[in-house]
């Protein structure tokens, strides 16, 4: 395929295999609603451990443990507390983390031109991906935000179906800071975790792609590529959780009722960097490396059934 526009100009659009038209666009939001939706809601029961771990460490020490209460306290239904706004949430974040990355690269790419673009890939990789998420975030913090309450409220003092959560959390907006008032701690856990998750993603697919499987990735089988990508994903998402830890925790501890009213700076001074840093990480990790993984290959497998290729290479 002509890497020129028909106005005879280099295009990033008409790089790839296929033209990046508004049809690709679309399918790529598809492709990232499926990879966040089915994965984020699949892990539910990990999460709902995580947030009780950074909110109540005391109570909740570790992840089996912390299970294992939620179990004995609430039934099954506990650890799936937060489903539904987990779902839509991440599934909208989804369409627009995934989407506008491709969006904002190609826009990026033609704005720097050919030879730049190739000489500073990851620069461009960045940008695309922290752009993509401010965007995906404010789909995602009211759902968060609801989501966090769900999880992290006393048995019996929160609705936990999504409606009348949605609901409650309107009533008390005051209260709550809903529907915007975590965007900021928001912002501050999501950007620097997408961008090390589309940085190291690129870079290690790269690396398989140059080290590895050093052929055309075209000669490749799509199980071969659709490896790659897994792992590539995986080992990116241990990195975007020790990154992203300490806002995801600051996250959570601002659903908790003694924190009402508290600045973030508060929280977080009164929380203390261990606990920030450290507090629940090896469950993160565990779950951001799976849920990294399992996304970009979901995401790649769609794309290829699309007729679309995988992602990135050389």
């Amino acid at each position: 395929m002509s890497h020129l526009a028909s106005t005879g100009k280099w295009d990033a659009r008409y790089v790839g295999p296929v033209p990046h038209d508004a049809a690709y666009y679309a399918k790529c939001m598809l492709g990232g609603v499926l990879a966040c939706g089915i994965t984020h809601a699949g892990l539910t029961p990990l999460d709902v451990a995580k947030c009780n771990m950074q909110v109540n460490p005391t109570k909740y020490k570790g992840l089996t443990t912390g299970l294992a209460t939620l179990i004995r306290e609430e039934g099954q239904t506990g650890i799936w507390k937060g489903f539904g706004p987990t779902f839509v949430g991440y599934s909208l974040q989804g369409m627009f983390k995934f989407g506008l990355y491709e969006v904002f690269k190609d826009q990026y790419m033609n704005l720097a031109g050919e030879e730049l673009s190739n000489k500073y890939k990851p620069a461009i990789w960045l940008a695309g991906s922290a752009s993509a998420e401010v965007f995906a975030d404010i789909a995602l913090c009211p759902l968060e935000m609801t989501k966090v309450k769900i999880q992290t409220s006393p048995t019996g003092t929160f609705p936990t179906t999504f409606g009348a959560a949605l609901a409650e959390m309107s009533r008390t907006k005051v209260e709550t800071r809903y529907p915007f008032g975590s965007l900021v701690p928001l912002w501050s856990r999501q950007i620097p975790y997408t961008m090390a998750k589309f940085f190291f993603f690129e870079n290690i697919v790269q690396l398989f792609y140059t080290h590895v499987f050093p052929e055309p990735k075209e000669t490749y089988a799509k199980t071969t590529q659709l490896g790659v990508t897994f792992a590539s994903g995986y080992l990116a998402g241990v990195v975007c959780a020790v990154v992203s830890h300490p806002a995801d925790t600051v996250v959570s501890l601002m659903g908790k009722p003694s924190n009402k009213g508290k600045s973030i700076g508060t929280i977080a001074s009164e929380t203390g960097l261990v606990t920030l840093t450290t507090k629940g990480l090896g469950t993160r990790v565990l779950m951001i490396g799976t849920l990294t993984g399992f996304q970009w290959w979901i995401y790649d497998t769609f794309k290829s059934s699309m007729g679309l290729g995988t992602t990135g290479g050389k």
